[in-house]
């Protein structure tokens, strides 16, 4: 079984059961998911609870990276 979501736009079908450190650990944007921050339909999702906090069919993950520059 599979879940439809859509991650920073795109859509993606993701294995049930799917978590949202499953979810930053799949971009290659992401180093170990520093610099970052999460959103799932639209509330944010604390670091320490992305290995426990799912992604449900239909969601919308927002994440975002910091970058630094000048």
């Amino acid at each position: 079984m599979k879940v439809r979501a859509i991650v920073n736009g795109e859509p993606r079908e993701l294995p049930a059961g799917a978590t949202v450190a499953d979810v930053v650990s799949a971009l290659p944007d992401a180093p170990g998911g520093r610099g970052l921050a999460v959103a799932v339909d639209g509330e944010v999702v604390p670091r320490g609870t992305w290995s426990a906090a799912p992604v449900p069919d239909g969601a919308r993950v927002e994440i975002v990276v910091a970058v630094q520059g000048g």
